[in-house]
């Protein structure tokens, strides 16, 4: 009777001890999420777009992986653990993915404003008169004065930049170039100028783009 009462319960043990085995097992389907929405990440140029949030879900899948190997070099695993790793890694992943596809978005729609606006000088520079003869300068209505650069200030550096603006058919400033450069105060110059509005010029009563030349003076007091 003792050795069947042993043997019942060696058969017992030995039974609940592969019920459990097999109960742990790693959850696949929730790692193989995770890896998935790594790859789609990194598939939608987060590398480039959103940087920082694919470095977090490939971290996270890194340490999803190394929690899998912890759980493979023991005898029973367990794998709750595990199976929150999956998580955070999906959820990283996706969040990764999304933020890349915003910031492609937002970028790809800034290359065509600027491809855009370049079109649109280049068209008002080929359409545009010169001032001169028949062709009046345009009365300025909107004047905006230079930002003394600091470093330029602090140099003792003074001049004055001479620039081609083509002025829209608007009135407004479509391009502008340095024709004489005094380099510390090229950008400010263009910076003033490209913010100044004029009376549109017109020919045959018609508005149209001309170019003139401006004169932005920085002096020190």
């Amino acid at each position: 009777m003792r050795i069947g009462a042993r043997f019942c319960a060696l058969a017992l043990g030995l039974a609940f001890a592969v019920a459990i085995a097999g109960c742990a097992s790693p959850p696949k389907a929730d790692i193989d999420a995770a890896r998935a929405a790594v790859e789609k990440a990194a598939a939608a140029q987060a590398g480039q777009y959103a940087p920082e949030s694919l470095k977090a879900a490939q971290d996270a899948l890194a340490a999803l992986d190394a929690e899998l190997k912890v759980q493979e070099g023991k005898w029973f695993g367990s794998y709750e653990k595990t199976a929150a790793l999956a998580a955070e890694a999906k959820s990283s992943g996706e969040k990764a993915a999304a933020e890349a596809v915003t910031a492609k978005e937002k970028a790809d729609a800034a290359a065509a404003a600027e491809k855009a606006a370049a079109e649109s000088r280049e068209q008002a520079r080929k359409e545009a008169v010169r001032v001169g003869g028949k062709i009046k300068p345009p009365t300025k209505t909107r004047d905006v004065k230079p930002v003394y650069p600091e470093a330029a200030k602090s140099s003792k550096v003074q001049g004055v930049v001479i620039i081609e603006a083509v002025i829209g058919a608007d009135g407004k400033v479509a391009d502008a170039k340095i024709l004489r450069s005094v380099a510390q105060l090229d950008e400010a110059a263009l910076a003033a100028v490209r913010q100044w509005e004029f009376s549109p010029t017109l020919l045959n009563g018609k508005p149209v783009p001309v170019v003139m030349t401006v004169t932005v003076n920085f002096k020190l007091q």
